[in-house]
């Protein structure tokens, strides 16, 4: 995954309004909103391969599960910190059972497309396509629709694929002008952060709502090959909404 930002300010801007988005209702929203406690703060952020291939020393199996070194992967990077809360939701709210665990957790040179981590960190709608095709949630655009503890990819451009700028984040809240999210972003790494809602070029939030389901892991193929293609093709938005069976 190529990972980008828009230029911002460095200082981290605070969100000064009550934000207008309602309280969780699910459960995983909860946990993945207690999981980002849980997360260091900082860090630093970097995209390079190098970062990326000190992901799997951040989460392993034993026989409680998942287990988590969460200053391990610093820096840090966008979805490869969601990944980190996503995994830390799921094991508290549906602790996997060895089979599973060992689909999810990140091994190095990972590449876009390939495993579980592969599909959440690829270009595009990664994290909504692995959703759908899991059958464990939705994927939808409507701001009003969006609650705290759901994932969101964020384009900054109209590009997606291989010329997309783009952000992979844990929404917070919103009001009519801002976004706030947390995720690891540039500069610092983990923290949260609002930007203009005008940045924002298309969104794509993902709500996790049968955790249980994530066991369909072992029956996916390994390579995603749609996904695997995003690192350097270009698509339409209308093929990302049929694919990922994206609701308005």
């Amino acid at each position: 995954m190529r990972f980008f930002l828009p230029t911002l300010p460095l200082a981290l801007l605070a969100c000064t309004a009550p934000s207008q988005t309602p309280a969780p209702s699910t459960n995983f929203n909860q946990a993945t909103l207690n999981a980002i406690h849980t997360m260091p703060r900082g860090g630093g952020y970097s995209g390079t391969d190098a970062t990326k291939n000190k992901l799997p020393l951040a989460c392993k199996i034993n026989e409680s599960g998942l287990t988590f070194s969460e200053q391990s992967p610093q820096p840090s990077f966008c979805s490869g910190a969601t990944y980190l809360v996503f995994l830390k939701a799921i094991q508290t709210t549906n602790k996997p059972k060895l089979a599973v665990a060992k689909k999810l957790v990140v091994t190095p040179d990972q590449k876009d497309g390939h495993g579980i981590f592969g599909r959440w960190n690829a270009n595009g709608p990664g994290c909504a396509k692995l959703v759908a095709d899991l059958q464990c949630g939705s994927n939808f655009t409507a701001w009003e629709k969006a609650q705290p503890g759901d994932f969101l990819k964020i384009w900054w451009t109209e590009k997606i694929g291989g010329q997309e700028h783009g952000h992979h984040v844990i929404y917070l809240g919103h009001d009519a002008k801002s976004l706030r999210f947390w995720s690891s972003n540039q500069p610092n790494g983990y923290s949260e952060k609002t930007v203009p809602r005008t940045d924002c070029k298309q969104v794509l939030f993902t709500r996790i709502t049968a955790p249980s389901k994530i066991r369909n892991t072992l029956s996916l193929p390994f390579i995603d090959p749609w996904l695997e293609r995003m690192l350097h093709d270009d698509f339409t938005w209308d093929e990302v909404k049929r694919k990922c069976r994206v609701q308005d």
